[in-house]
């Protein structure tokens, strides 16, 4: 999602697919998230192994969302502060009985605080200037901290975006790659944003991730897809979405009706000398 304004406080997001800075186009429905996307939290433990979080470390969760994993760094012992930009996930978060505070997360404000900073499904929302985020990060760290986490990577959800876009151009819309609402870096591309902000790379993986949908493509749609929505008048939009739906079905879809996405993660630690 290309970021171009804050959110309205009716906007959410969902645990750690939550978007730092939703942009105008693209709104997050808390339950709906729950409905059709729940495997987002649940699909994150390696990048939380990858952490290896100690008993009584201060860790920094980017993009917390409702707290899901942020609970699960708080029960291994450690202290965690958590961020997220949508009012009602950072309620939701503080119900969990956590400390969490809603901060853009271009625009991180701690300095030299944390053993680690922790992001899993988060920094692909962040289109418009990814390195923001890696900043804030390092800023955040003392020296000799660790920057963990897992985005969206180079390939991810290929086959769905181009069956959107195919299908926004079938129906006239210029330029439609403009609505692809999502940054996937190559491995060379973010070692070298990592390296700019300062930070020593340790490991930067691409991992193919073929991730069942719970209420299948169309559920994914609905959840995801609302920037390449909002080229269309409303009510075409039905339409599209049960258009693209039947044109991934041939290759997303097997035989018993099971529908799987084509995801690609960037998974990714870096150290603060």
């Amino acid at each position: 999602m290309t970021i171009s304004s804050q959110p309205s406080s009716s906007q959410t997001s969902s645990s750690h697919a939550s978007c730092p800075q939703a942009s105008a186009t693209q709104s997050w429905n808390a339950a709906g998230y729950a409905a059709n996307a729940h495997f987002v939290p649940a699909l994150g433990q390696p990048v939380l192994e990858l952490l290896q979080p100690q008993s009584g470390e201060r860790i920094l969760d980017v993009g917390c969302g409702d707290g899901v994993l942020t609970e699960k760094l708080v029960a291994l012992g450690a202290s965690v502060v958590g961020v997220d930009n949508a009012p009602d996930m950072i309620a939701a978060a503080q119900q969990r009985g956590l400390d969490a505070l809603i901060m853009d997360v271009r625009s991180i404000t701690f300095a030299n605080e944390f053993d680690a900073v922790f992001s899993n499904a988060a920094l692909h929302w962040v289109k418009d200037d990814p390195d923001a985020p890696i900043v804030g990060a390092f800023r955040a760290l003392r020296a000799g901290g660790r920057f963990v986490g897992e985005l969206g990577g180079h390939g991810c959800v290929a086959a769905i975006t181009v069956a959107l876009l195919d299908s926004l151009e079938r129906r006239g819309v210029e330029q439609a790659s403009s609505q692809i609402p999502w940054y996937f870096p190559t491995v060379d591309e973010y070692e070298t944003r990592l390296r700019r902000a300062g930070f020593v790379p340790r490991s930067v993986q691409l991992i193919p991730r073929p991730t069942p949908l719970p209420t299948g493509m169309r559920g994914w749609l609905e959840t995801f897809a609302n920037p390449f929505c909002a080229a269309l008048p409303e009510e075409e939009r039905g339409g599209f979405l049960d258009e693209v739906t039947a044109r991934l079905k041939p290759v997303l879809c097997d035989s018993q009706e099971r529908w799987t996405a084509d995801y690609m993660r960037l998974r990714f630690a870096a150290g603060k000398s």
